[in-house]
Formats: C-alpha cells, sequence, structure tokens
C-alpha cells in the first residue's frame, strides 16, 4: 500500500521500520522540525523518525503548520492510500484527514477509550494500571475519539519504568500496525465506537508531576517513580539539596514483623543491608534503589550507604522550587 508515515520521537521508530518490512510503499515522512530535545537551551536535534527515514533514504517533510500550502500540496503529490500516524505530537486537520482514500489510521499506547491523550504509558503506571497495550483507531477530528481498529494487550511489569515499558509497546505495536492494514487491504476490519462511559484522559506530563509528596502511601510514591523516568524524573530534597529517585518499590515486611507507624513520612528509617526504607504515608515503606544526586551520577541504593550519603535519621522532604 501506498503510505504517508506521520511521527515524532523513538516510539514511532519501530512502526516506520515495520511498514518497510512490510513492502509497504513509504511515499513520505512527516516529522516535527528540528528542535532542542534535552532541554531549552540546547541545540536543535533532528527527530528520531528524521534520522531513521534519513537511514532508510526516506523523503522527510518538516511542516511548521499542518495548514501550509505548500505541505499540502507534497502531500497530495504524495497520492497516499493511507496516512499512518504514530506519536505525531499534533491534531491533523479536516483537509488531511479526508484526503487519504483509506482514511487516517492512528497507533496509540493504550487500551482506547482507556487513556486517551499525550501520555498513556506514564499515566498507566502512575494509576497503578495492572495492565496496558496498543490500539489503532481510524482518526477523526478529536483527539484519539476515533473508531477503535485493533487492540493488543500487555500486563505492566510491576518494576517497570514510563520508558521501559513504552520500548515494549513500541514494538507490540507496530506489530499491530501491519496487521491492520493487512485487514483494511482486505476489507476485513470491523470499526468499534468508543464507549464514553470509560473513556480517561492522559494529559501531558508536566515538572511538577515528579514532585514526591511523602504524605502518600509508599504504592503511590513507587508508582510515581516509574511512571515519571525517563522525564520528569520524581524528585525529593535531601539535606536541603534537589535529588532525583529513579526507581523505588514499596517494601512489604515480613510476615509478623512489627513496625514503627510513629516516623514522620520522609524519614529515612532503614539505611544498611543494601536497602535505603523511608516513611510514608499509613506505615507504609518506599525502598530506593536508585538515586541521583546533584551533579553527580546515578547510585545505587548500595553505593549510597557505602558513600555516607544517605543515613538512618535523614528526611526526604519537597524538593526546593
Amino acid at each position: 500500500m501506498r503510505l504517508v508515515f506521520m511521527g515524532t520521537p523513538e516510539f514511532a521508530v519501530p512502526s516506520l521500520r515495520a511498514l518497510l518490512r512490510a513492502s509497504h510503499h513509504l511515499a513520505a515522512v512527516v516529522t516535527r522540525p528540528d528542535r532542542p530535545r534535552r532541554h531549552a537551551g540546547s541545540s536543535a536535534e533532528p527527530s528520531p523518525v528524521k534520522i531513521e527515514a534519513a537511514r532508510l533514504g526516506l523523503p522527510v517533510l518538516e511542516p511548521e503548520s499542518l495548514r501550509d500550502p505548500g505541505f499540502l500540496d507534497r502531500l497530495r503529490e504524495a497520492m497516499p492510500e493511507a496516512v499512518v500516524v504514530v506519536a505525531f505530537g499534533r491534531l491533523l486537520p479536516q483537509e488531511i484527514l479526508e484526503s487519504p482514500p483509506r482514511g487516517c489510521i492512528n497507533l496509540h499506547g493504550s487500551i482506547l477509550p482507556r487513556w486517551r491523550g499525550a501520555a498513556p504509558v506514564a499515566r498507566a503506571i502512575m494509576a497503578g494500571d495492572s495492565r496496558t497495550g496498543v490500539s489503532t483507531m481510524m482518526m477523526d477530528k478529536g483527539l484519539d475519539t476515533g473508531d477503535i481498529l485493533m487492540t493488543r494487550a500487555s500486563p505492566i511489569d510491576p518494576l517497570e519504568t514510563a520508558g521501559e515499558l513504552s520500548a515494549r509497546l513500541a514494538i507490540l505495536g507496530a506489530d499491530l500496525v501491519v496487521e491492520t492494514l493487512a485487514a483494511v487491504e482486505r476489507g476485513t476490519i470491523p470499526r468499534q465506537p468508543q464507549d464514553p462511559e470509560l473513556v480517561t484522559l492522559a494529559p501531558p506530563l508536566r515538572r511538577e508531576d515528579g514532585t514526591i509528596s511523602w504524605d502518600a502511601p509508599a504504592g503511590v510514591i513507587a508508582a510515581q517513580v516509574r511512571g515519571c523516568n525517563p522525564w520528569p524524573v520524581a524528585c525529593a530534597a535531601l539535606d536541603g539539596r534537589r535529588v532525583q529517585i529513579l526507581r523505588a518499590v514499596e517494601h512489604v515486611a515480613a510476615a509478623g514483623a512489627a513496625r514503627d507507624t510513629t516516623p514522620e513520612p520522609g524519614r529515612v528509617v532503614e539505611a544498611g543491608r543494601d536497602r535505603v526504607l523511608v516513611a510514608c504515608a499509613d506505615g507504609t515503606r518506599l525502598e530506593i534503589l536508585e538515586i541521583r544526586l546533584p551533579g553527580g551520577k546515578l547510585l545505587r541504593a548500595r553505593d549510597a550507604l557505602n558513600g555516607r550519603l544517605v543515613k538512618p535519621g535523614d528526611r526526604f522532604a519537597p524538593p526546593p522550587a
């Protein structure tokens, strides 16, 4: 099938490769223009999709506006049968939605209608979901509101970060895109409207989403830490310094073990035997596995203990503004 592919981040790259392996003809690849991608003051960099498209020798379009007449002319010249959209990050105008005869097909990183929006993977983890998956849908003018074409479910590992889960779903989704297009070509694919009663939203992560409140139960904080890795990374203050907590789990005490529920939330109640335990709400404990101090490298709990960087009685607090 003759296609135009639209995508920007690393999540979209496996789908781009899978379409070529399946012998689809990529008439053009559309991606976001070069931008600073590490931080606001960094140099502009090409998107992962642009880098991969260039490696594959595919024509790349980088419109500042999807309504630009020159871009729309190029899109019409490409004459795609369908447009495949994977993590492109923009709503498509009606002119593009109505252009390809087989429609615009989107891959989304959740089982729709749960977690519509920009951050479905992170929000699923932070909500404590035990499973998620990927969906393909026929796009319309709304945000992830189109009819569902196919879905594939996957469990969420209790230790999986958003970055790790996203990479795994990208592979699962690439296969689903190819399977969906094959069914579209055969004319055998059903379209399932989304149930509005089941909709949940996944707004973009903000830096504030990484701020740890130690008044929450340890399980909630552990999910926050996983969901905010690799960005914005969960953070707290230790001895007045901003630190990042990259991996943590809820500590489950041995059966029958007594637990002191008096320490205030955020207090380090144990720093030894290769583990750091921090008091949280309801008598729960967060076990910190990896931490990064200002200007330092990522440290495992054992290394932080050996360097006396975390000690019993220390208190984690909200990070400085």
